[in-house]
């Protein structure tokens, strides 16, 4: 075969993979079984669906129904005593006659004094309170792992575009090369090097797929999905782009952190609790009160007896002294707690604001016009070709063009994860590029 026949076969061949090449950065056609899915739809099948969700909603439910339990009155007692055989009773004060058998009536009822049972009732509407915090903090962190899942599966889908694409030419390149190959017009070690990297780039493939697969796994146990569909994400790339910290100092930041912090709020939920146990025990070291009512048909001095009664406890020994002491150290350590956590929150928000400013600042300073990349490409494989490149230089060429599909793709998904972050260590969603 002459040498211009054999560079017009290549030349073919080649420009068709580098026309393909040039549309790497477009995600792959989804299969049937894909669901398309936008970020505020996730986010409400997650706030209905979540399995974790529903059941901390249940312990909050538990809360207040003890919450309603502490403040309800003690049942009162009633005793009844009757003579099973109806003896008569003979004595003198009997009237003959008279049925006397013995029968006696009782009833009591317990009263709390000092306010106790209000002070109950506080304590436990309180832990109904901290529950809800708990619920709200289990929501901030799930929702975090919601949306930095979504987007993390979002920028990886569109690598994995760009290595089907890659792959795609590279597998026509050495289908072509080993059909020169075996005329003899090309040597083996040429096919044997456009080999290894397709290898290579088909294991850093599945590399990706491996991640990709675990992220759909998170996602359909957040969403409480059974379905194994495969999710798509549906990104507006126009509006991570906008994503700025601009008008956002960290200090301001750092202060609504200290008002929103929802594991914060827990914590300071949880001293005021302790607080109210504290006022609780020392209510309880007032005795409570029984008042009753007795009746005696035929057993006292006289016949049909009636009487008041009153009990009580009196608090020679034991005045709660030790659940007093221990609920002043439980509200030491609530308040130690309290300050521990307000510091968790000021150094987060801080290293989250550096981590978005430093990943922000790399991307705005980052060329991500990848057309010159892709038309530059195409005049590799022209030059191929030719014969005017070594293999070694063309595979050079050929994994600097994926590894800046693949990095740029990274750096934003970092950016996006970054920004992310910032907002689960504020407590609010201020950044967001979904809406």
């Amino acid at each position: 075969m002459s040498r211009l026949r054999f560079i017009a076969l290549l030349g073919a061949g080649l420009l068709t993979a580098g026309a393909a090449a040039a549309q790497a950065q477009t995600p792959a056609a989804a299969p049937a079984d894909t669901v398309r899915l936008s970020l505020p739809d996730a986010e409400q099948r997650f706030f209905q669906n979540n399995l974790a969700v529903l059941a901390q909603q249940y312990n909050v439910t538990v809360a207040q129904a003890q919450a309603v339990q502490a403040r309800l009155l003690d049942n009162p007692t009633i005793y009844v005593e009757q003579d099973v055989l109806r003896r008569r009773i003979t004595r003198p004060t009997v009237p003959e006659g008279t049925a006397a058998s013995e029968a006696v009536v009782s009833v009591q009822q317990l009263f709390s004094l000092a306010g106790r049972r209000k002070a109950a009732g506080q304590a436990a509407q309180q832990g109904a309170v901290v529950e809800q915090y708990n619920l709200q903090d289990l929501l901030r962190n799930l929702r975090y792992q919601l949306r930095t899942t979504y987007y993390d599966l979002y920028f990886k889908q569109r690598s994995l575009g760009a290595y089907a694409t890659e792959i795609a030419s590279l597998t026509r390149t050495v289908g072509l090369y080993q059909t020169q190959y075996e005329k003899g017009n090309i040597a083996l070690k040429e096919v044997i090097r456009l080999r290894a990297f397709l290898f290579t780039l088909q294991s850093e493939r599945q590399n990706l797929l491996n991640d990709v697969a675990s992220d759909q796994t998170d996602l359909h146990v957040l969403l409480r999905d059974a379905s194994g569909s495969q999710y798509v994400p549906l990104v507006d790339i126009t509006k991570t782009r906008d994503l700025s910290l601009n008008g956002y100092p960290e200090q301001a930041l750092v202060d609504t952190a200290l008002v929103r912090r929802t594991d914060l709020n827990a914590r300071r939920a949880t001293l005021e609790q302790q607080n109210l146990n504290l006022r609780l025990q020392q209510k309880l070291a007032t005795p409570d009160l029984t008042v009753g009512y007795t009746y005696d048909k035929a057993g006292n001095y006289i016949n049909n007896y009636n009487a008041l009664t009153l009990g009580m406890a009196v608090p020679v020994f034991n005045r709660n002294q030790g659940n007093i002491q221990a609920a002043k150290a439980q509200v030491a350590a609530s308040k130690l707690q309290v300050d521990q956590q307000q510091l968790v929150v000021q150094n987060e928000v801080h290293q989250a604001y550096q981590l978005a400013a430093r990943n922000d600042e790399l991307f705005q300073n980052t060329d991500r016009d990848t057309a010159p990349f892709a038309r530059l490409m195409v005049g590799i494989e022209q030059s191929y070709a030719k014969r005017l490149l070594s293999v070694v230089e063309y595979l050079d060429f050929f994994e600097s063009y994926k590894n800046n599909l693949v990095q740029l793709n990274t750096l934003r998904a970092n950016r996006v994860r970054a920004f992310e972050q910032l907002n689960f260590a504020v407590g609010k969603p201020i950044f967001r590029a979904d809406q």
